[in-house]
């Protein structure tokens, strides 16, 4: 025996469950978006800590750090006949690793990442890192990222320039003060 229930849905509410479907429908495609996009920051993370970009960040950061205390060190010495002491050193270097610690910009060059590569393309970049090899069917592929290098190093150093605190003005007051302190 089947019994069929018979159940009228109100106009008011069958209204309001169909202006409900189009707004539950867009979240759920955006909800789809957020995930492919939450994975691809992922891989963009896996082929930066695979490349470890983040070392070799730090060390041309912390490179340049000594190269311009010892123009500071030499513009110093020539013109005031003195040594800068050790701890105004530290204290220049200091801001320098703050300013250009790797943390910073990590999030945003992952982000650029995204922007220019694809899944495919990113996943592609991280087996060859991983590997150090290639299939060869998918050379033409690579060679396809290979040529978005440079829109990539471009948009990083634009990124880096406009996220980067300056400890230019602060070296140049403690030299100064240093230096009136003599």
């Amino acid at each position: 025996m089947v019994f069929k229930a018979s159940v009228k849905i109100p106009k008011t509410i069958s209204f309001s469950l169909r202006h409900l479907a189009a707004p539950c429908l867009a979240a759920v495609l955006c909800s789809g978006i957020t995930a492919a996009y939450a994975d691809s920051i992922y891989d963009a993370n896996r082929l930066l800590r695979v490349t470890e970009t983040g070392d070799r960040f730090e060390s041309m950061a912390l490179q340049q750090t000594r190269d311009i205390i010892r123009t500071y060190s030499s513009i110093v010495s020539m013109s005031a006949e003195v040594a800068l002491p050790l701890n105004l050193k530290r204290t220049i270097a200091a801001c320098y690793a703050e300013a250009y610690a790797w943390h910073k910009f990590r999030p945003g060059i992952a982000q650029i990442l995204v922007q220019v590569l694809d899944q495919k393309e990113l996943l592609l970049l991280i087996d060859f890192y991983s590997s150090r090899s290639l299939p060869p069917r998918e050379i033409p592929a690579f060679k396809s990222v290979i040529r978005k290098a440079d829109q990539i190093q471009r948009l990083s150093a634009d990124y880096i320039y406009a996220h980067a605190d300056s400890c230019v003005d602060r070296d140049a007051e403690l030299i100064f003060s240093y230096l009136g302190s003599l």
